[in-house]
């Protein structure tokens, strides 16, 4: 009999685990998927680190956070510049004076601040009511129909006027010359990969891989405690009050017999006739020295059957939907759920771990036997 049966192999899975461990408790940790890690499973192709559920880059302005996963990996620094290829003509990431000035010529920022302002009028564009008005009233109209249009309806297979403008409302832009797509001052990768991260965070911990917890439901949970649930919540209540919508991806990857491809981390294609929205090249993470390349196009795709919901549809709907599983989940007794699908939200990696680590000890401060 374990304390805790954990539910996903990923990260807040393992952060959770972690701390339990570290207090003396017992976990049984296990995953559908044949491997640890979740979507920041890595693994080692021709010499190279390859992230296999699209390119993952550890940032947080949270020092303690920081400093927790310093105990589980060496961290090589790396600074996210990423480019938007429209129709051939590059731009730079974050919109900032470069991209301005790759655009309208410009490189006086109050003169880039008239044009967007210029453009956002012309436009008609008040308090934004959609994430295409949301999109023009922070970078104009221009950069809104080569950089964004055509990627965000590519990302989200709807019209960016029936998106809402939460979506983009924390777009990076910049008045200077900052390449950085992040203003964290704590940024990078792990130099062996994140599985390996995930594989020292959970040591201690029983694993069981290829193991689906809802089709074993019954067997698994005799077997702990406490259950910590970290996949999708509408799934766990086997949708009795709906599905949950979200987006899914579908990756090509492809080794080239060339050193170097696009020169580059990340090149987003931004325009609508373009069927993928970008190219990763693996090695430029980590720095790596291989003769050939590895690079992955990463294609956008209806959420269903058989495929992974990576990105929750955070709209009125869904979300007044999550709302009322919430309110099931708070009543589920011995069951903390937690984690992207079980909170329905997105999070970044540092809020993964924060969340993770507060659940915990609040299960251990209170001796868990349920939680939502």
């Amino acid at each position: 009999m374990y304390d805790y049966l954990i539910v996903g192999a990923g990260l807040y899975g393992a952060t959770f685990a972690r701390e339990v461990l570290d207090a003396g408790r017992s976990c049984l940790v296990v995953d559908r998927r044949a491997h640890v890690g979740g979507n920041l499973y890595t693994e080692r192709v021709e010499g190279i680190t390859v992230h296999r559920y699209g390119p993952h880059i550890f940032h947080t302005s949270n020092e303690e956070v920081w400093q927790y996963v310093q105990r589980f990996a060496r961290f090589r620094p790396f600074i996210n510049t990423p480019l938007a290829n429209y129709k051939g003509e590059l731009y730079n990431l974050p919109f900032n004076m470069h991209t301005f000035s790759q655009m309208w010529g410009i490189t006086d920022p109050e003169r880039a601040r008239e044009m967007i302002e210029r453009q956002r009028l012309a436009a008609g564009v008040g308090e934004p009511k959609d994430l295409e008005q949301q999109a023009i009233s922070l970078v104009g109209t221009d950069l809104y129909e080569r950089l964004v249009r055509g990627y965000t309806e590519k990302q989200w297979g709807r019209p960016c006027r029936e998106l809402p403008p939460e979506i983009i409302r924390r777009l990076p832009v910049r008045f200077t010359f900052d390449n950085n797509y992040f203003n964290d001052p704590y940024q990078g990768i792990p130099e062996a990969g994140y599985t390996e991260m995930i594989l020292q965070m959970l040591q201690g911990a029983d694993l069981l891989l290829e193991t689906d917890f809802l089709k074993n439901r019954e067997v698994l949970r005799e077997k702990a405690h406490t259950v910590v649930y970290t996949g999708a919540i509408d799934a766990y209540f086997d949708h009795v009050l709906g599905a949950l919508a979200y987006r899914s991806l579908r990756f090509e990857e492809q080794v080239l017999d060339t050193p170097d491809h696009q020169h580059n981390a990340v090149v987003n294609y931004t325009d609508a006739e373009t069927p993928y929205t970008r190219v990763i090249e693996h090695k430029h993470f980590l720095a790596e020295r291989a003769p050939r390349t590895v690079i992955t196009r990463e294609y956008p795709v209806p959420y269903g059957e058989g495929s992974e919901p990576f990105y929750p549809i955070n709209d009125a709907e869904n979300n007044a939907l999550y709302a009322r599983y919430a309110a099931l989940a708070a009543g589920e007794r011995g069951v903390i759920f937690g984690g992207r699908l079980g909170a329905y939200r997105y999070y970044d990696m540092d809020a993964v771990i924060a969340a993770a680590r507060d659940a915990a000890r609040g299960a251990l401060s209170k001796g868990e036997t349920y939680g939502a």
